[in-house]
């Protein structure tokens, strides 16, 4: 145990909390059991540390990740116990889901415990209703995605801008005097800005190994499959990620892979809660998101040039940005016109000499185009979209 504390202290004590990510103020610290996910590499350990930094007692506070040694001989569970009659307070829990049977001693520490917070951070694969213990009821569970182009311009180039709504970017509201010319610094957001460690050395080989951690360890840990299962994500992965964008055709997917078409919209979708494609789907009655599948995007555009690496399409690269920004707070669903519908707005994405016929018979359609600094009427500069969280 104290091992573990020397751990934490270093970490909360090194942690720089200058930046915080946009969901920082949007978690609810006083809840007893909070669940952070979000794709590998997005900066969910930051986040938390900062949090125990900024606003927890340090004394009372411990930060353990499920990878520690000190799990392979000893339970959760235990560790909780110890905590506790040592005056703990707040148990801050790191990938979760490398621990075995995780929701169950979570739940037990939830129950026995109520005087402890418990906060823990995992893989989005990880499904907070998976397993025989319902947590359902008892976490609050938050989803946190990579940086937006407002995040990257303040963490990156220390040029703040606030955030702006959907209807202040559609009515040409959005005012950005400290950013004089923000093309030359968009092309390199979507080159390298999405992944808070892109500030680290050796970006291009670290975002190889968060495809290859999550691909070959997360998902087939999850999901309980073996090693050529993970394979053949990779390969489905790169299907993908050379088309522009991809339109699933399950018999030909089936055949290329030698694997049952059956599983492949499985494969899609556990892919897609680790942060490594986006499915956009048609526009359903009832519960939302449950839509057939239209198209199949890399979940951001610095997964399109890591793996596209000769001429990656400029049209799916636009289509992916649009797409990851305004999935965090606008029900995004594909149009039947153009390229996206969002609560009745129709949106087509294009280089600057895009015309609007796409949208000419909309209701409300908008033309948004790359390559352009300010807009007019219903054409609206593409960078703004990274504007929203």
């Amino acid at each position: 145990m104290e091992a573990l504390f020397e751990y934490s202290n270093r970490l909360i004590a090194d942690v720089d909390s200058r930046f915080t990510r946009y969901l920082y103020d949007q978690i609810n610290w006083d809840s007893r059991l909070i669940g952070l996910v979000g794709p590998r590499g997005v900066g969910k350990t930051t986040l938390v540390l900062q949090h125990i930094k900024n606003n927890l007692d340090h004394a009372h506070t411990l930060y353990v990740t499920a990878e520690d040694f000190y799990f392979a001989k000893n339970r959760l569970l235990d560790a909780a116990s110890d905590f506790v009659k040592l005056g703990g307070t707040h148990l801050i829990i790191d990938e979760i889901h490398k621990y075995p049977d995780w929701s169950t001693e979570l739940k037990l520490i939830y129950d026995y415990h109520q005087d402890l917070q418990v906060v823990f951070t995992g893989s989005s694969v990880l499904d907070i209703k998976k397993g025989s213990s319902d947590l359902s009821r008892r976490a609050v569970l938050y989803s946190m995605q990579g940086l937006s182009f407002r995040e990257y311009l303040q963490l990156f180039h220390q040029i703040a801008i606030p955030t702006f709504t959907l209807d202040e970017i559609l009515s040409h509201k959005v005012a950005t005097p400290q950013l004089a010319h923000p093309l030359p610094l968009f092309f390199d957001y979507l080159n390298r800005g999405y992944y808070p460690f892109a500030l680290e050395q050796d970006f291009d080989l670290k975002l190889m190994q968060v495809i290859n951690q999550t691909l070959e360890s997360d998902i087939p840990a999850y999901a309980t499959m073996n090693v050529s299962t993970g394979r053949k994500l990779k390969q489905l992965m790169a299907i993908v990620a050379e088309s522009v964008p991809f339109k699933p055709n399950m018999s030909k997917i089936s055949e290329m892979l030698s694997i049952s078409r059956n599983n492949i919209a499985d494969y899609l979708l556990y892919m897609e809660e680790a942060g490594m494609v986006s499915q956009l789907r048609f526009e359903t009655k009832g519960i939302r998101g449950l839509g057939k599948v239209d198209k199949v995007y890399l979940d951001n555009t610095n997964l399109v040039y890591g793996l596209a690496h000769e001429n990656p399409n400029k049209g799916n690269i636009r289509e992916t940005f649009f797409m990851n920004q305004l999935r965090v707070a606008y029900p995004i669903v594909s149009s039947v016109i153009a390229d996206f519908t969002i609560d009745g707005f129709d949106f087509e994405i294009g280089g600057k000499n895009k015309s609007g016929k796409q949208i000419k018979t909309a209701a409300k359609g908008f033309v948004v185009k790359d390559d352009i600094e300010t807009g007019f009427l219903n054409t609206i500069p593409l960078w703004h979209f990274g504007l929203l969280y």
